[in-house]
């Protein structure tokens, strides 16, 4: 009889963490993959690539900021499943979510991000104040977003792609080397365009239940979103390609050019998914398995690492 009530309190411990662990959405972590762009364009100019123990610091550091933002990250999205846990419940996926399902519970979760916000944020302020600092302005924009932006036109697209902005600013914030501008605008727009078609997705979905599973979407319009997603991408763009050959710490040979058809190529295959396939609801799905977009992505880190590489030596 004890070892049947053990074994019953051990399974249930274990699929409360393991309902945690699901909030958390470990999936979309893979976002958190932006703190690592400084570390990457700044091999060419801050790294010493004899000096193996600065190479190990500066990788560290980016390591020790990835598992910052992840565990924040984390955080925010049970923060974010426990102020919609009422429209998730109408929602025909997002029902099934641990907190508006019942699997999980409101004040073990509260508690739960709780701890986990003050350990991400204790860590990052050890690691490096300012990389604290731009953290915190982290979890305050996401903990807006999921009170009141989400509600807000435009407003909510704005905040999803400050997010990714402020993990690019961050992960520079921890090696404390200076990122040129025009990365901070790729980025932006880059996630900005991804954030619209997360929405154009939504809205495509939902149907004419758009209003009832989220507020916001019953505020937009396919044909606005499609107009607003052709702009940004256009701009992204445009913006990348200057970039290639106008930042002040790239090649004069204006090698780094080269890498511009990848990410035209990546930016209409990620428009394409949206619109034949309607994909853009998960972005961190179309990344991870859309295997011509991956490809993409590791032959423009491939191409642009050498360019960096070769153009310091």
């Amino acid at each position: 009889m004890d070892d049947s009530i053990q074994n019953t309190g051990s399974d249930s411990q274990s699929n409360v963490g393991l309902a945690l662990l699901q909030t958390m959405r470990p999936k979309q972590w893979i976002k958190n993959l932006m703190v690592f762009l400084p570390l990457f364009f700044t091999i060419n100019e801050a790294w010493d690539l004899d000096d193996v123990s600065q190479g190990v610091e500066f990788i560290s550091k980016s390591g020790a900021a990835f598992l910052a933002f992840s565990v924040l990250s984390g955080a925010t999205y049970i923060f974010n499943d426990l102020a919609d846990a009422d429209r998730d419940r109408a929602h025909p996926r997002k029902r099934h979510r641990p907190i508006a399902s019942g699997r999980l519970g409101t004040k073990l979760a509260f508690t739960s991000a709780a701890v986990l916000s003050a350990l991400a944020l204790g860590g990052a302020f050890v690691l490096e104040p300012l990389f604290g600092a731009v953290t915190l302005g982290y979890a305050a924009t996401m903990i807006a977003y999921s009170l009141v932006l989400k509600s807000v036109v435009l407003l909510d697209v704005f905040a999803i792609g400050t997010g990714f902005v402020l993990r690019v600013v961050a992960g520079a914030a921890a090696l404390q080397v200076p990122i040129s501008p025009w990365l901070y605008l790729c980025t932006g727009l880059g996630a900005l365009f991804i954030a619209l078609s997360k929405r154009r997705s939504e809205l495509a979905s939902a149907g004419d239940s758009a209003s009832q599973q989220r507020d916001i979407l019953g505020k937009y319009t396919l044909a606005f979103l499609d107009q607003l997603t052709a702009i940004v991408a256009t701009s992204a763009l445009i913006s990348y390609s200057l970039y290639t050959f106008t930042a002040p710490n790239l090649p004069d040979n204006r090698s780094m050019m080269l890498t511009i058809p990848f990410v035209t190529y990546g930016l209409f295959r990620y428009m394409y998914l949206v619109h034949t396939r309607n994909l853009g609801e998960n972005p961190e799905d179309i990344v991870i398995s859309d295997v011509p977009l991956i490809i993409s992505i590791v032959l423009w880190l491939a191409i642009g690492a050498a360019i960096l590489v070769v153009y310091r030596a």
